[in-house]
């Protein structure tokens, strides 16, 4: 436990005491570089942290406040997020970040970009230790706003991947998301047919907000990896119930991805999958406490609906930047 005496990450006392510091979009992207995130995220899923399920209040009929905390000996933090369906800005995201010693507020950041990078970067780390080596090919299956950093965080952690296709329900948003991704200098293409696209990649990330199955199990490769991060409620579904019951499945964490994501909760309910086809969380894959890929032809399947765990390692970074 931290005392008033040692403040946390080597900051000097008297800026704890005065000064809160406020992280705009630009400071929190610039601070949580890929390879430095991947690391300090794997070093907190190993560590751990107490991360209380998230509080979820219905201001109204259409708009929620969602409160995610978490804390170690040394910070807390609250991440307040904010979806309003008629606000110009859907959902609005903050992190208020404090001193666990002493309860004193050291800094507000912005929670988009801290969410936007953390989410990605979580998923790249799980394809570190369930993807198949040297794939070639990545798909990312959506075109919204954290598409296109699934597709940055996955090529920065995999430089063997020399094309990046891109799907969407509307062929010209496909178009532009690739367009934008090859002007920064990755590899990407759109796909016509989804289909098509899911048969020729071995790593297969979706984004979306789809209360259907987009991505059918008769289509998976042997040696797939499929990656689940757009699905957060128990009616959503991006995969099919034959994608999921030919996967080895890891999860975020059981208390999250377990009793919310669609992909996990509806094929579980119709006796597709037992809890057998869970073989564990990432904290305990990144341990070593479990085995996600065992043979090259295992099909693996991440389902991620995010954790204050990963906010509490993604602010740690940005405060020692």
């Amino acid at each position: 436990m931290m005392t008033t005496s040692e403040p946390p990450l080597g900051l000097p006392l008297p800026t704890l005491r005065t000064m809160i510091r406020v992280y705009s979009s630009a400071d929190v992207h610039r601070a949580l570089a890929w390879p430095a995130l991947v690391k300090a995220l794997a070093e907190g899923f190993v560590r751990g942290a107490e991360v209380p399920v998230r509080h979820a209040h219905s201001v109204s009929a259409q708009d929620t406040l969602l409160l995610m905390p978490a804390w170690d000996d040394q910070l807390l933090i609250t991440k307040v997020v904010t979806v309003i369906p008629g606000a110009p800005s859907t959902v609005e995201a903050t992190v208020m970040v404090m001193d666990r010693a002493t309860g004193r507020p050291l800094a507000v950041m912005d929670g988009e970009a801290l969410t936007l990078r953390r989410t990605a970067a979580t998923s790249a780390l799980a394809a570190q230790h369930l993807c198949a080596d040297r794939v070639q090919t990545l798909l990312v299956v959506g075109t919204g706003r954290l598409a296109a950093w699934m597709a940055r965080a996955h090529v920065a952690l995999r430089p063997e991947l020399t094309r990046v296709l891109i799907w969407g329900r509307r062929l010209q948003a496909a178009q532009a998301l690739a367009a934008e991704l090859a002007r920064e200098g990755l590899p990407a293409e759109p796909a016509s047919e989804l289909a098509t696209a899911v048969r020729a990649s071995r790593l297969i990330t979706c984004a979306t907000t789809a209360t259907e199955p987009l991505v059918r199990g008769e289509w998976l490769a042997p040696g797939t990896h499929l990656d689940l991060v757009g699905g957060f409620r128990p009616d959503m579904r991006e995969a099919d119930d034959q994608a999921v019951a030919r996967s080895r499945i890891v999860l975020d964490t059981h208390a999250g991805a377990g009793s919310e994501a669609g992909d996990v909760v509806q094929p579980m309910r119709k006796g597709i999958i037992t809890e057998a086809a869970i073989v564990g969380e990432l904290a305990q894959l990144l341990r070593g406490q479990c085995q996600g890929r065992r043979e090259p032809e295992d099909i693996t399947l991440f389902k991620s609906v995010g954790t204050a765990l990963e906010d509490l390692a993604a602010a740690r970074l940005v405060l020692q930047s």
